[in-house]
């Protein structure tokens, strides 16, 4: 990929992520975002944290199937920093508009609805990751430790989908197609790694 495609596909990626706040900015400058604007901006910025991290997860798995889409690295960390964005105004919007920053309210809410707790612990799940994005973070603690501790991103994506299930009353399935392509993307891995293992064995037999 050479510079000026590299440049227009980021600054593509750039409004594409911004898209939605600006939406909701808009619409609370506006009075525009229904008769429950709280509501509204929880469930729209939890969306988007969980559609980004797919997306994250989506480019190793295309990466080791089509090596010519190896540029797609060099959007990882943007859109993993997006969903992290979206994250914390997803937990800000509970912290102060659901709960006035309220410890004791936030506290109740943890202890006895799990919906709460477990989309807290996706949070913090993705704490340590946005602030070891940088390059000094990557370089500081070696490759290899980087990689065990960037995983994590899967049990944020497991935890961030259980949180939706738990969040919507029973019988509503608008989760399930999430839930599936998520799924997909974590079994891809070590499926695509064993069929990449036994090529190289047949290969050098």
């Amino acid at each position: 990929m050479n510079r000026k495609t590299f440049i227009i596909l980021k600054t593509l990626t750039w409004i594409a992520c911004l898209w939605l706040a600006a939406r909701l900015v808009w619409g609370a400058v506006t009075n525009n975002l229904g008769p429950d604007p709280t509501a509204r901006i929880a469930f729209s910025t939890g969306l988007a944290t969980l559609y980004l991290l797919t997306l994250t997860l989506a480019i190793t798995p295309l990466r080791r199937l089509w090596p010519r889409l190896n540029w797609l690295i060099k959007f990882r960390r943007l859109l993993g920093l997006f969903a992290f964005f979206y994250a914390t105004l997803h937990m800000f919007t509970y912290v102060a508009l659901y709960s006035g920053f309220s410890v004791t309210a936030m506290e109740n809410d943890i202890a006895k609805r799990r919906f709460i707790t477990m989309g807290v612990a996706a949070y913090l799940l993705l704490v340590p990751l946005a602030l070891t994005s940088t390059t000094w973070a990557i370089r500081k603690p070696g490759g290899k430790n980087w990689n065990r501790l960037h995983k994590l991103v899967y049990v944020a994506a497991i935890c961030g989908v259980i949180h939706y299930w738990w969040l919507v009353k029973t019988g509503v399935l608008t989760p399930i197609p999430i839930t599936v392509v998520v799924g997909v993307l974590l079994l891809a891995r070590p499926v695509i790694k064993l069929a990449q293992r036994r090529k190289t064995q047949s290969a050098a037999a």
